[in-house]
């Protein structure tokens, strides 16, 4: 099993900060679904931290299905999206809404590729695996701080963003945000449904195909990244437009969860009769389960006791999603050279994973938003001052022959 191919939401994600910046302007919040986004998040990291571990060996691999765990945050991603600014375009032009989807989410990415930009110069476990030429290094690093594919680097499994692997799905979640401001928004919800469909069938024949999901991340399916982002992130932006029509059902943060976690950690299907079983049930995970599981989950209140567990829980996880893989990396080079014992099990990286997430988020990201927007609404209100102001021209008397 490839590494690599298990970095969502991203943002994925979406992992995104549309429901805050909502609920600054009175809008309702989804707690549960900021639960739900750390509880995919933290799947991923023990996907990771487990996997790396067991050198991918199949039979010993927990969370098998982790990979899905992207296209649940695109579906997020469209979702949160569409409740925060589908019914703002009457007063926010198209580069306001692309400048604070930058400064929602370009601040991590930034901290994320530095960190995997050290931890490929001074990984003490990686002897010489990893002697890319300076040039290499420093075009990796520039395309990625522009969260654009970069060619490979040695001991990087041919990622498309090799300093970081995860960036591979924020590439995408740009794309989904480009998407959305020029084209998405302006369509009824009708054509998001049918797009939508167009992209679960594509979405089925992968899953038939290669009996698997897990593709995006890496140059030898490097196309299959825009098909991961298709379905879920259109659907996400159908279910807010229609989400008021759906039975509302509740069900909580702890019932969702373990179904999130079920799913995942289903075993791996056989391939019966020339169908490759485990395709078509990881299709219906993205194309069945996880509407019905963000739909739910947006109908559904988090109870006092759970609240705070969410709110946290919401804010952490995109920060863990993207500064986790760079410490991975020097994990799997000491797992591959050192051969650690049952006691070293990776489970301490847990803990200081998290640990370095919430120190990104409060003394990195959340600061540098809050003053990238703060300069943002600064700018917006000279912008509304100056336009308010009567023109030069209305202040010169009419020449003689208007009179």
């Amino acid at each position: 099993m490839d590494l690599v191919r298990t970095s969502p939401p991203g943002e994925a994600a979406s992992h995104d900060s549309g429901a805050a910046d909502g609920t600054a302007n009175g809008k309702e919040h989804f707690e549960v679904l900021d639960g739900l986004r750390g509880t995919a998040a933290m799947l991923v990291v023990l996907f990771h931290i487990q996997g790396i571990t067991v050198n991918w060996e199949g039979a010993k691999v927990f969370l098998h299905h982790a990979p899905l765990a992207v296209d649940f945050f695109f579906a997020l991603s469209g979702f949160v999206i569409a409740y925060a600014y589908d019914d703002r375009w009457n007063r926010l032009t198209t580069g306001r809404f692309l400048a604070l989807r930058l400064i929602r989410l370009q601040p991590m990415v930034i901290i994320g590729v530095l960190l995997g930009f050290v931890s490929y110069l001074v990984d003490p476990f990686a002897g010489t695996a990893q002697s890319a030429s300076w040039g290499a290094l420093l075009l990796a690093l520039v395309m990625s701080l522009l969260v654009l594919p970069a060619w490979g680097l040695p001991n990087r499994f041919g990622d498309t963003h090799p300093l970081n692997g995860p960036c591979w799905s924020l590439f995408q979640e740009y794309i989904g945000n480009l998407a959305y401001a020029f084209v998405l928004r302006h369509l009824p919800s009708w054509s998001l449904a049918a797009l939508a469909a167009v992209g679960a069938i594509m979405l089925t024949m992968c899953g038939l195909h290669f009996g698997s999901l897990d593709l995006g991340s890496g140059w030898d399916h490097w196309w299959a990244a825009p098909l991961r982002l298709c379905y879920p992130f259109l659907i996400g932006l159908w279910l807010y437009r229609v989400r008021g029509r759906l039975p509302r059902i509740r069900l909580g943060l702890l019932f969702l969860s373990a179904v999130l976690i079920v799913a995942i950690a289903c075993p791996i299907l056989p391939e019966v009769g020339g169908i490759k079983l485990n395709g078509i049930y990881e299709a219906a995970c993205v194309i069945v389960l996880f509407p019905l599981i963000i739909v739910t989950g947006s109908h559904s209140n988090a109870g006092q006791r759970m609240n705070r567990l969410c709110k946290v829980s919401g804010r952490i996880s995109y920060p863990l999603y993207v500064t986790h893989f760079p410490f991975l990396y020097i994990w799997m080079n000491f797992v591959a050279n050192e051969q650690p014992t049952q006691a070293q099990s990776g489970t301490a990286l847990v803990p200081f994973l998290v640990l370095v997430a919430w120190l990104s988020l409060i003394w990195w990201d959340e600061p540098i938003r809050a003053r990238l927007r703060s300069w943002l609404d600064r700018k917006a209100r000279r912008s509304d001052i100056d336009q308010s102001r009567p023109s030069h021209s209305a202040e010169i008397a009419p020449s003689p022959a208007a009179s």
